[in-house]
């Protein structure tokens, strides 16, 4: 793990766990902290709850929905409410609901990414990281459905006027070898000006 990501999760109390389905993204980890002080995050697709932790542990309320919330109700804190919805279905559950940030990680339902933007409140965060073309010489996911296109994320940002703070669309090897895509935008303008690069 980056040693600033690493001195992160230790400054908030997190265990210093090694496990890559635990582990938060360095991605998330970096820019978390952009997301208004003491606002509501979604956590969309949130899984294990990795990203949850790590945003209750900055004192955020988090909304951590997915279609199993099973290993997330494990989770012991006040911060965080466990939501089970189905996210593919024909009309989007989460319409009309407003957040201070969105984090999405390792997750691709093109019929409904044009939704976000609408659920940010003015000065809201967008976290987003997930799978690139390429990533099929890896192995999984290998369907061009869960994979993003080049530049798909800016053009995304464009399409609904978010200002890009950082992108990026490499390959990693860490937590395995993938090619992956990431994007933090926010919505109008930041409300604080935040360094965006932990130092250690």
């Amino acid at each position: 793990m980056k040693q600033w990501a690493l001195t992160t999760i230790k400054a908030f109390g997190l265990p210093p766990v090694h496990d890559p389905i635990v582990k938060p993204s360095p991605w998330v980890v970096r820019f978390a902290p952009l997301i208004p002080q003491g606002g509501v995050v979604l956590d969309l697709a949130c899984g294990s709850g990795r990203h949850s932790m790590l945003l209750a542990n900055l004192a955020y309320s988090v909304l951590a929905v997915d279609q199993d919330v099973s290993a997330i109700e494990t989770i012991q804190s006040s911060f965080i409410t466990p939501k089970c919805l189905n996210l593919e279905q024909d009309i989007w559950p989460l319409h009309g609901a407003s957040f201070h940030g969105i984090v999405v990680t390792n997750y691709l339902y093109r019929p409904h990414i044009d939704s976000l933007p609408d659920l940010l409140e003015d000065g809201g965060i967008l976290i987003y990281e997930t799978f690139a073309q390429g990533n099929e010489q890896f192995g999984k996911p290998s369907n061009p459905n869960f994979l993003l296109n080049s530049g798909e994320l800016l053009a995304f940002a464009a399409r609904h006027g978010l200002k890009v703070l950082a992108y990026e669309d490499i390959y990693v090897d860490d937590p395995k070898p993938a090619m992956v895509q990431r994007l933090c935008a926010v919505k109008g303008m930041l409300k604080e000006r935040i360094p965006l690069q932990f130092q250690g």
